[in-house]
């Protein structure tokens, strides 16, 4: 059959150039594509290590208080080296009562998609429902400088390559404090764990 198509479409006056048999087509083909297949095997998997998912967790030390109240708005992170400035994470804003989160319970803050690198700073953008509950009565809660420009704290962390996790200790104990004037002010001392 071979011979037959060859002879119906191969020009006139030239002589044929016949296959002799299938495996040695086949054999031609193999060497052909054997580099293709070669290379997309070796060739790597490009799998994106250049983010990580980050989650913000909270937690407080103990305070003789009823509750303690922040009004948490936003969660924002900044990088070594990264020219594009703070990152906004997907935050849970809402009002915390610190004194919620002590002896081994923490909650979620924020969490998000960042760059994997060095982590400078975390920063938490504030809100004005701050307050603390003692005796029963409840007092405005100031922080000062703290709802214009948010609550800063170095951290200096290299991120894990797929996921990693921060603990945020807001001490109540040792960041709450009186004025003279019979004033509740927060500045807060924070710590990683």
């Amino acid at each position: 059959m071979a011979k037959r198509l060859l002879a119906r479409y191969w020009p006139v006056g030239r002589k044929p150039i016949l296959i002799m048999k299938n495996n040695y087509f086949s054999t031609i083909v193999s060497l052909l594509f054997l580099p293709v297949v070669f290379f997309i095997a070796c060739s790597k998997t490009t799998d994106d290590t250049s983010t990580t998912q980050i989650i913000i967790r909270m937690t407080d030390a103990p305070y003789n208080a009823q509750e303690v109240n922040v009004d948490i708005r936003a969660v924002r992170v900044n990088f070594a080296g990264d020219s594009t400035g703070w990152h906004t994470l997907n935050t849970t804003a809402g009002v915390y009562d610190l004194l919620k989160f002590q002896n081994g319970t923490d909650t979620a803050l924020a969490s998000g998609t960042v760059p994997r690198s060095n982590l400078k700073e975390l920063r938490f953008i504030l809100g004005s429902n701050n307050s603390i509950k003692i005796n029963n009565v409840v007092y405005p809660l100031t922080i000062p400088g703290g709802d214009e420009s948010g609550l800063k704290i170095k951290v200096n962390k290299n991120l894990a390559s797929s996921s990693d996790s921060l603990l945020i200790d807001f001490d109540a104990d040792a960041s709450i404090y009186m004025t003279g004037a019979g004033q509740y002010r927060l500045k807060p001392v924070i710590k990683l764990k």
